[in-house]
């Protein structure tokens, strides 16, 4: 009943009532956008929705275009900023993601939505993860977020999907609020267990 009616109505209210509430917050944060890291304020990507379904993703830029002498766009780590870097910890560059759940492409609670080229490396189990909306927040988000490994990352989002409840999403709604407050779990893409998801499959399966 939860999962399958209230939950989407509630992900609705809440987001446009959110929006309203934090657009001078996300005014403020667009103009430093702007000011730190250029133009565009809004990164936007492509990733797979609720039956694999891809949508436009909307965050705040955290990284500059940087690039070395042949045009190439520097390694992430060093275009992240120290300010990006702050935005990322407080989780302030997923404040346009409210859009996304307004919209419908995602709900406040799920499994993060991830990058396209991840589709083909998937397990039959993993892909169930697309069974429903991907969140803002999930399962795996209050146990480890970045730091922990794609195996038990897919783990936890199989466990939420298996028990949706307004309980559990409440709870981890909660826990999400107390991690970025102490901001625990924040990596750089391509660095340490935060390894790209196809790279992952590729050295599990030993593939050159």
């Amino acid at each position: 009943m939860y999962a399958k009616y209230v939950k989407r109505l509630l992900d609705f209210i809440i987001s446009f009532l959110a929006i309203i509430i934090l657009s001078p917050v996300m005014l403020i944060i667009y103009i430093l956008v702007r000011i730190k890291l250029g133009k565009p304020a809004i990164f936007k990507q492509q990733r797979p929705g609720k039956n694999e379904k891809i949508f436009t993703l909307y965050k705040f830029r955290t990284m500059t275009d940087e690039r070395d002498e042949d045009g190439n766009l520097l390694p992430d780590e060093k275009r992240l900023t120290k300010f990006g870097k702050m935005l990322r910890s407080t989780s302030l560059d997923e404040l346009p993601e409210l859009f996304n759940i307004l919209k419908g492409d995602m709900a406040i609670v799920g499994p993060r939505p991830l990058a396209v080229q991840y589709l083909p490396y998937y397990t039959e189990e993993e892909k169930h993860r697309h069974d429903v909306r991907p969140g803002l927040t999930g399962l795996a988000q209050i146990h480890g977020r970045n730091c922990i490994d794609w195996g038990k990352k897919f783990e936890y989002d199989l466990s939420y999907i298996k028990d949706i409840s307004l309980i559990n999403d409440l709870k981890i709604i909660l826990k999400t609020m107390v991690k970025v407050f102490e901001r625990e779990g924040i990596a750089v893409r391509g660095e340490g267990v935060n390894i790209d998801f196809d790279e992952y499959r590729k050295k599990e399966r030993g593939d050159e």
